[in-house]
């Protein structure tokens, strides 16, 4: 079930089939259409190329010109580098004092810079769930934050709620006591009872194991703990404890996990030079509230 629902997600957000009213820059050369067509009315696009090196003027109805773009091989290279850094990032709100009005901005945020999905507490996932409606980004509800220490019935339901108002993937805390009591039995309980709710309904989870809490023999207990109930990734941090993410933590973490789960970076992660280092020790998530900052490279 777990595969078969890691492969819907990703149909789900196919890019459309153009269509008589969708342009793209690459469908569009200046030889195959008369710029001033059989009316001689100048059209609101116009494209020059050479090579690997393209103009592309956008105009409006008055002859104005809107905006100019210019493109070569070693530019798209750089939008490709940060399209794929966005299409890494949770952008998240979770302070206790959100208002409705930054809930909204975060996702039309999301929209604008294409990130993989806003990260919001459970009262907030409606909301964006309408908000984000049609959109690539996903909606990712916290549950058990940020402490963990609830029961697993609780986590479940709040995950049954979640989900149900519109969440695509769950970010749920562990049971941290019961880990540094070594009581594996409550750790995997609690991991099991948010995965078989969440993958129920086709969503992600993504168990925080809070790394600056434990040591390094109950980090790598926690994640193949998660491994083993199923989870689809695993994640350093609530951001809200003592520590965030460090890169030897995420590359601990994926050599623990393996291939098969991947691993969240969040906590601290505030740069463009943080992210980056955070996706070569082997992250494919970073969860930030600094997100707009890292996409443009800052």
């Amino acid at each position: 079930m777990k595969d078969d629902h890691k492969r819907k997600h990703c149909e789900k957000f196919e890019r459309p089939e153009p269509t008589d009213d969708y342009f793209d820059g690459n469908d569009l050369r200046d030889d195959e259409f008369d710029l001033y067509g059989e009316s001689g009315a100048r059209p609101n696009f116009l494209l020059a190329d050479f090579e690997d090196s393209h103009v592309l003027i956008t105009m409006d109805d008055d002859d104005e010109v809107i905006d100019v773009i210019v493109s070569s091989a070693e530019n798209e290279a750089e939008y490709d580098e940060a399209a794929r850094m966005a299409s890494m990032i949770d952008h998240t709100i979770l302070k206790s004092d959100a208002t409705v009005d930054q809930i909204v901005n975060l996702c039309k945020e999301a929209r604008e810079n294409r990130f993989a999905s806003v990260c919001v507490n459970s009262c907030w996932v409606r909301l964006c769930a309408e908000l984000l409606r049609g959109s690539s980004v996903a909606v990712c509800s916290v549950v058990g934050f940020p402490l963990g220490a609830m029961i697993p019935e609780a986590k479940a339901f709040e995950t049954s709620c979640a989900v149900e108002n519109g969440a695509t993937e769950i970010d749920m805390v562990i049971n941290i006591g019961a880990l540094k009591s070594r009581d594996y039995r409550m750790v995997a309980k609690d991991i099991l009872a948010v995965v078989n709710a969440a993958h129920f309904s086709g969503a992600l989870v993504k168990v925080i194991i809070e790394t600056c809490l434990l040591t390094e023999e109950e980090k790598k207990i926690a994640c193949l703990i998660s491994k083993a109930c199923g989870a689809d990734f695993v994640k350093t941090s609530t951001g809200f404890s003592t520590g965030g993410a460090t890169v030897d933590d995420v590359r601990n973490m994926k050599k623990w996990v393996g291939e098969m789960v991947e691993v969240k970076a969040s906590g601290g992660v505030r740069s463009a030079a943080d992210a980056k280092a955070m996706i070569e020790a082997g992250a494919t998530r970073i969860g930030t509230s600094s997100g707009i900052k890292i996409s443009k490279g800052d």
